[in-house]
């Protein structure tokens, strides 16, 4: 089980390199939109403990 997760660790990192380095404005959009996921969690997760206390 180790051993397979240190693979599918290896080829994760090999296609981010590679997709950073094949398509620089690609690889740049998915880091925004990826940040644009996350801010939206956490106003969510806000508004969400807002109306809880509320």
């Amino acid at each position: 089980m180790a051993q397979a997760r240190k693979i599918a660790t290896y080829v994760l990192v090999i296609f981010v390199l590679y997709t950073i380095i094949d398509q620089p404005a690609r690889a740049a959009d998915l880091v925004q939109v990826g940040f644009v996921g996350i801010s939206n969690a956490a106003k969510s997760i806000g508004q969400f403990m807002h109306d809880l206390v509320n």
